[in-house]
């Protein structure tokens, strides 16, 4: 059986089953193991875990702890209801928005590889060519940021690093927006999500891409970027605080266990925070070469959970609120046993979005496609109910395909 417990509730002949935290983020070689002595558990604290999955069929129990499941489902229905007010703020349909937010995924994806490339070779970058694509991504997601942030769900493992970049930049743009800030702040803070890796551009690609585990010392050269990316930005006289504040401390974590400054909360400016949850909910929710990538329900749970030390928890919630549980773009399994694509969330529930279906798991086969309101009932456009998040590699479709119907 496994438990959900806090560190301090660690004893030696416990198993650890997961150290529930982010992928590099834990000193240890095995996600997986058998506490054999009082170091390890140590190592596990002073690395700020907290909550840690133990497999009591295999090691000690704690008797009053609650079982994993438990633990997810009191979670579950405590995200749930924090994003339960979904915030929608669209000018045009998505079929309007998608060939446009298209191109622009695909010209920022070159232009973060072009300023990578640009940084390994000691040239600084250039704002006049950096500047109008962050105008353009914030002027898509201000007319439907579900276009371009649904777009960009989808990801290869190959232009992962650049893609991140584009899919920071527009989430943090709708992240400002959805918290009413001002225009220009809104541009700044755009600037530092599509630049924030810069940096990335001296890790080598043997240690950037590597499927294992890195080694200590490996971890220590990803530990660099943030300063690295804050060296080459500095570079150039038109960079404002914000994108430097953003590139230096988007691994900052409030209980002063992030890099490189090991910053605590009253250190770290609320844009980088922002920043950091961004971040961290594009990164897990994405597949890597040595992960596969969570639900974006899940991904709001271990944001809620880790918000408790590693995040603001008004901010993580303003964020739940701000992309909901099923966003655009996001494949779901029907009742009915349909697959649908998640088009347009309803202003007041996010259980109930407008999808559009077209497979069938029953039969294994294409249907003809269907838009559904699911906050309807049969006979009115609706009459079916979400059951969970599906991957689209299960089924070997693409759901970006549907989310549009001529």
């Amino acid at each position: 059986m496994l438990k959900k417990v806090d560190a301090s509730q660690l004893k030696v002949g416990m198993f650890i089953h997961d150290l529930d935290c982010g992928w590099m983020e834990h000193p240890f070689v095995r996600n997986r193991f058998l506490l054999s002595s009082d170091e390890e558990i140590l190592k596990i604290r002073n690395a700020r875990i907290h909550g840690v999955v133990i497999d009591c069929g295999k090691g000690l129990d704690v008797d009053d702890a609650p079982t994993l499941a438990q633990a997810e489902a009191a979670t579950e229905a405590e995200v749930t209801a924090i994003a339960a007010r979904p915030l929608v703020l669209t000018r045009v349909s998505l079929g309007e928005e998608l060939a446009r937010a298209a191109n622009i995924r695909k010209q920022a994806a070159g232009l973060v590889r072009t300023v990578m490339a640009d940084a390994r070779l000691g040239k600084a970058v250039e704002i006049e060519r950096v500047g109008p694509v962050v105008e353009s991504i914030t002027e898509s997601i201000l007319r439907n940021s579900g276009a371009l942030l649904g777009l960009l769900r989808i990801k290869n493992k190959d232009d992962y690093t650049f893609l991140h970049s584009v899919s920071v930049c527009a989430l943090l743009v709708a992240f400002c927006r959805s918290r009413n800030m001002d225009a220009e702040t809104i541009y700044q803070a755009g600037l530092g999500g599509l630049l924030h890796d810069t940096g990335k551009a001296l890790v080598p690609d043997a240690v950037l891409n590597k499927q294992g585990r890195l080694t200590d010392e490996e971890f220590e050269i990803i530990k660099r970027h943030p300063r690295d990316g804050y060296d080459i930005l500095s570079k150039t006289p038109e960079i404002g605080s914000i994108p430097l504040d953003i590139t230096l401390h988007h691994h900052e974590r409030r209980d002063g266990s992030g890099y490189p400054d090991r910053l605590a909360e009253g250190g770290i400016s609320e844009l980088a925070q922002m920043a950091a949850i961004v971040d961290v909910y594009d990164a897990i929710t994405s597949d890597r070469c040595y992960h596969k990538g969570m639900s974006a329900a899940e991904a709001l749970r271990k944001i809620y959970e880790w918000s408790k030390f590693h995040f603001s928890p008004t901010l993580a919630q303003e964020f739940m609120r701000c992309v909901g549980i099923y966003p655009v773009g996001t494949l779901v399994l029907l009742e009915s046993g349909r697959l649908g694509v998640v088009t347009e969330p309803h202003e007041t529930s996010l259980l109930t979005p407008k999808v559009n279906v077209f497979f069938s798991t029953r039969n294994q086969a294409y249907i003809k496609p269907q838009s559904l309101d699911l906050s309807k009932p049969l006979g009115s456009g609706g009459g079916d109910k979400i059951v969970r998040h599906e991957s689209p590699e299960k089924w070997n479709v693409n759901p970006l395909r549907f989310m549009h119907i001529a």
